[in-house]
Order: structure tokens, then C-alpha cells, then sequence
């Protein structure tokens, strides 16, 4: 990863998923006041200089083969709607987990499936990754959608495995690793 340039890729729908850049730092900062980003990712309160800090750090994590991150971008106007990225990457253990979120106005269109199957693509062929991962809240029946659509089978509960703002939350555990077949 340290020696190539982060891809963008072309999704259906006329979405792009492109890495993010400095100057989409106010739209980091809506994402933390949006109710459901604040529920489930538990993003904190950024400033604009926070944000570009955080998305010069995703730019580090890259070239130190620790993370990819990426904005979702309409194509008719560049503003981001959404984040998908792989954290907690193990390039030698051949593994890496799944980080999405959507603002509104990028929900409800299919957009994070079809860029849970880009970035699925290019981690097993391009990383040569084999097994990757997506957990989420029990109760965040949105991501469950999203990964089950994605070919991510569900493969069990992990027990009050996260806090949220509510409480302690079960985990749902989804995985896919290089050898699946194709989801429909």
C-alpha cells in the first residue's frame, strides 16, 4: 500500500468512493451531530482543525499499511455522504475490519452495499487479503442489512462486546473471506 496511490473507484448509481481530502473537513464535522453516526460509531465532537487532523492521520495510516478510508461522493457534486474504510488492517495476518457510516442524504439507495463490495474486491485482489470482517450493534439492523447483502455471513454474537451513549451492546460478527462466492 505504502508504494501505490489510494484507488477511487466508480460505484453504481453515480457514486465515487475517492480518499478524503482536507478541505471536506466540515462535512467530518456534520457527521458527528448526526444522531445515528453518534449512536453507532461513537465518533466524538470535531472541530474543522480536528477533522483535518484526523483525515491527515487516515492519509498516515495508509502509508504506514494500517488503514484505507474513504469518502462516498455523489458524482454530480463531490460533497462526501458517507465514510467506508478497512481498519485494523493485518496485511501479513491477511485480515481487516470493515468502518462504514452514511449521512442522510446518502441513505436508503444501496450505496454502502455496492461500496462494501468495491472495497471487499480490492482487498482480496489487490491486498491479497483473505479474511475480512464487519461487526456491529445487534440493534443496527441498517449495518446487518448491509452486510448480509454484501456476502458477509453472520457468524455469531459477541457477547456486550461494545459501549454505546445506552449501555453495553451485543455485537453481531459478519465475515467473508476470499474464497466466498459472489453475493447476488
Amino acid at each position: 500500500m505504502k508504494q501505490t496511490r489510494q484507488p477511487d473507484f466508480a460505484l453504481p448509481g453515480g457514486i465515487r468512493l475517492r480518499p478524503w481530502r482536507e478541505s471536506d473537513a466540515r462535512v467530518l464535522v456534520q457527521s458527528c451531530l448526526d444522531p445515528d453516526i453518534q449512536h453507532w460509531n461513537r465518533p466524538g465532537q470535531l472541530t474543522v482543525g480536528a477533522a483535518q487532523e484526523k483525515i491527515a492521520r487516515w492519509k498516515l495510516r495508509w502509508r504506514n499499511e494500517e488503514a484505507a478510508i474513504w469518502a462516498l461522493v455523489p458524482e454530480d457534486d463531490g460533497v462526501p455522504v458517507g465514510l467506508i474504510g478497512l481498519a485494523d488492517l493485518d496485511l501479513r495476518g491477511g485480515s481487516g475490519e470493515f468502518v462504514y457510516w452514511l449521512l442522510p442524504p446518502g441513505r436508503g439507495r444501496g450505496a454502502m452495499v455496492n461500496a462494501t463490495l468495491a472495497v471487499s474486491q480490492w482487498a482480496f485482489e489487490s491486498l491479497g487479503l483473505h479474511r475480512l470482517r464487519i461487526t456491529h450493534s445487534v440493534a443496527n439492523t441498517a449495518s446487518c442489512r448491509v452486510a448480509t447483502r454484501a456476502g458477509f455471513a453472520l457468524e455469531g454474537t459477541m457477547r456486550s462486546a461494545l459501549p454505546h451513549a445506552d449501555g453495553w451492546h451485543d455485537e453481531h460478527l459478519h465475515a467473508r473471506i476470499q474464497d466466498d462466492t459472489e453475493p447476488p
